[in-house]
């Protein structure tokens, strides 16, 4: 099927954050994880924040602060030099959703069917809006025609929500066939997610309309990751597909091991990284679908890696968090938590930010370098 060209009314406007801060899941609309500036070669241990249940939220980082969800119900504001508490807010169930932090604002979901817009500096309630079911995806964000946010985030409700950030109330919905439980990712002409009814939708971002869809044929629990028309996303039929989105086809398939896909994917200009639930990192050529290279771990990786520089940050169910040379796949540092590392790190001013199943909240980077 050909589409007639897609004309949005949407434009790009100015966030209060810096370049170098880590504002939303995977770090950009398109869900890349790809992130600026270098991570030492050897990361020392910062802090470490303990939270009364497993962390497996991604962190935002903005400015001076740490923002991230833990499954006691909890979302905290961090101090980023100490990792003290500055601020927490209770919601009515676990935070698995990492937080997308716009204009003095952090934007979440909870397991308690809620979505909620709260103060960044305060911790204090803006507005919440409801669902039908637990929400686990992080949101994303659009441009109004009139120059307002709108949030977007899907839920168990198997439904994909679009809101007013002014106000909560609803400007879309667009329905699926079943669960939602990955990210939304954004790009000038789309809004794409996958869902556990095993289709990539892609969806008009002005009217939450169908454009199309895509069956990969299997449930797809990871994030869209976009690039240059193309959509890379892995599932549980133990492949990654590369699909065009304007022809809405599969260019390539990736198969190595019969083990499903969760973790969401990170890209360079040549290739496609992310971890499999047969306790190896995925390296695929972009072009082709052919495999690069491939690190093994002691657990699966449902961690989604991040690109920074010459490295790849990543977590894994062996309870170690490592850094991998991009350019082979070799290991060149690990640090061993001993419980499972389910959360996706949040790098930003030469440091990451990663949760546990410990229950507590790690950061790593460059003590010298923090000091000075």
């Amino acid at each position: 099927m050909v589409l007639a060209p897609l004309i949005l009314l949407f434009v790009v406007t100015p966030d209060s954050a810096l370049a170098e801060d880590w504002t939303m899941f995977r770090n950009d609309r398109q869900l890349r994880g790809i992130a600026t500036g270098t991570l030492p070669a050897e990361p020392e241990l910062l802090w470490k924040f303990d939270t009364g249940g497993p962390v497996r939220s991604t962190a935002a980082i903005v400015g001076d602060r740490v923002f991230i969800g833990s499954n006691d119900g909890f979302l905290y504001a961090l101090d980023k030099a100490t990792g003290k508490e500055i601020w927490k807010f209770e919601t009515e169930d676990s935070i698995e959703a990492a937080p997308l932090y716009r204009n003095g604002t952090l934007y979440f979901g909870s397991a308690d069917s809620f979505f909620y817009a709260v103060d960044a500096e305060t911790g204090k309630e803006k507005w919440k809006y409801e669902t039908w079911d637990k929400i686990l995806g992080a949101a994303n964000w659009i441009s109004s025609p009139t120059g307002e946010d709108w949030i977007v985030m899907g839920s168990y409700d198997s439904t994909l929500h679009c809101i007013d950030s002014g106000t909560g109330k609803a400007v879309w919905t667009y329905e699926t066939q079943n669960y939602i439980n990955g990210s939304p990712a954004i790009d000038d002409h789309h809004i794409v997610v996958g869902g556990c009814d095993a289709f990539v939708h892609i969806v008009s971002a002005t009217d939450g309309h169908k454009i199309g869809e895509v069956d990969v044929g299997n449930y797809i629990a990871a994030s869209v990751c976009l690039d240059k028309g193309m959509a890379y996303i892995g599932h549980y039929g133990n492949q990654v597909e590369c699909i065009d989105l304007k022809k809405q086809e599969i260019v390539w398939s990736y198969k190595d091991r019969s083990f499903p896909f969760f973790s969401s994917a990170t890209l360079t200009d040549d290739w496609v990284i992310l971890g499999g639930r047969d306790k190896r990192l995925h390296c695929i050529d972009r072009k082709t679908g052919e495999g690069v290279w491939q690190f093994r771990t002691r657990g699966r990786i449902d961690s989604s890696p991040v690109h920074c520089g010459d490295k790849v940050v990543v977590g894994s169910d062996d309870g170690r968090i490592y850094l991998i040379n991009l350019e082979d796949g070799k290991e060149i540092w690990s640090y061993e938590i001993g419980k499972e590392v389910i959360s996706s790190p949040a790098v930003a001013d030469g440091m990451f930010i990663i949760g546990s199943e410990d229950k507590s909240v790690y950061a790593f980077g460059s003590k010298a370098e923090k000091s000075e």
